[in-house]
């Protein structure tokens, strides 16, 4: 898939050609151009800026997990936002090329949103591109966007209007046909309910003659928050194919195969989002926040080895300096984490010597984000298990 550096444009005007049928990665498929934010997505270079949980449509699938969803938060990819410079910093940190701003829905909280779409572009450029996710048709709102920034906006229409754009769903047709004049690349991204076929070849039928920039199929898929709500429709599992909704992959791949809906259709699966947009984003800023003395994976996670110290009281810092002789480590070799009272070090270097040390021992194997969650931890020393736990003859 070639990628190219996105650029702000409005979309030329005339017959295009998408009759050419592109396979993905991971089962995912298009038709005709990817958006920009899509290409930036999949190099992993998007910053996703979540502005709040709080929505009032309260879609029944919506995969917002529990701690965010309907709260007034704001998270830069997984760091909590307390301040602008902590979005500013976690940009940097993974070298963002653009932002995804979403939610809950953005435009809830318009004054919060369009102040980071001017942050951002103050900070990194016009070249900094941004899109953003919304329900809300509302023409004030996303021309104050356009004025303030945004590349380009992908409009969630709900799956209840699909089948009547013209009467019911006209604020979605109207704001989707006044958005070239305010100088925005514009869209449509939802999910594809695999019982609602009928209704989505006719919502595609009406985008084809709006001359849309591209249409967004999301393959839908259960989380912790959605399961109870999708089962309750009789929706299932696909055992093939992890969390995804069986039927969902189908019916999407079989519409951009089709080809004939005169705009341009991207099909995302689930296993996409993870094992190439989240997968890229991940190596990118490991490599460039990762100590040296880490292991980043295939994966983009971090190896290291650390030393739990939570146990210990006192001083840190005298036990910092005694750890350090006894194992020969110099500058550069090691970080105490302060937060978690714990000392990370080379993972093979500590494996070598975690005899000779008196407080639990780990490898461990994290994300390199702002949350650094866990994915797995070997234990390399007697006070690494709990009391009355064998250790295997160590």
């Amino acid at each position: 898939m070639s990628m190219k550096d996105p650029r702000r444009t409005v979309p030329a005007q005339g017959p295009r050609d998408y009759s050419s049928l592109e396979l993905l990665p991971l089962a995912s498929s298009a038709r005709g151009p990817l958006s920009p934010g899509c290409l930036q997505c999949a190099e992993g270079k998007k910053m996703v800026l979540f502005v709040t949980g709080l929505c009032r449509f309260r879609c029944f699938y919506c995969p917002v997990s529990e701690r965010r969803n309907q709260k007034d938060v704001t998270y830069a990819n997984e760091r909590l936002v307390r301040s602008d410079e902590d979005v500013l910093d976690e940009a940097r940190a993974m070298g963002a090329g653009g932002t995804g701003i979403t939610g809950g829905d953005p435009l809830g909280c318009i004054d919060r949103t369009v102040h980071y779409v001017e942050l951002l572009k103050g900070a990194f450029g016009p070249s900094h591109h941004i899109h953003l996710y919304t329900h809300e048709p509302n023409p004030e709102k996303l021309a104050r966007l356009a004025r303030a920034g945004l590349d380009e906006f992908r409009l969630h229409i709900p799956h209840y209007v699909w089948d009547r754009l013209t009467t019911s769903g006209s604020a979605y047709r109207k704001v989707l046909a006044e958005a070239p004049s305010w100088g925005l690349r514009r869209g449509v991204e939802i999910p594809v309910l695999p019982d609602k076929e009928r209704a989505l070849r006719r919502l595609l039928r009406s985008l084809g003659r709006l001359d849309l920039d591209f249409v967004n199929l999301n393959e839908l898929e259960f989380s912790e928050t959605n399961e109870e709500g999708l089962r309750g429709r009789g929706y299932r599992g696909d055992p093939r194919n992890g969390w995804g909704v069986r039927g969902s992959r189908a019916l999407a791949q079989r519409l951009v195969a089709e080809g004939n809906w005169k705009v341009p259709v991207h099909y995302c699966s689930s296993r996409f989002k993870d094992g190439v947009q989240l997968r890229e984003r991940l190596k990118r800023r490991a490599q460039r926040t990762a100590p040296a003395f880490c292991t980043i994976t295939p994966d983009g996670t971090l190896v290291k080895g650390i030393i739990e110290l939570d146990t210990v009281g006192g001083d840190l810092g005298s036990v910092e300096r005694s750890l350090a002789r006894e194992l020969g480590l110099g500058p550069g070799d090691y970080l105490v984490d302060a937060a978690r009272r714990r000392l990370e070090l080379a993972p093979g270097r500590l494996r070598r010597a975690a005899r000779r040390v008196p407080f639990p021992a780990f490898i461990v194997e994290e994300y390199p984000t702002a949350e650094a969650l866990e994915v797995e931890r070997t234990p390399l020393n007697r006070a690494a298990f709990p009391e009355g736990i064998g250790t295997g003859g160590r």
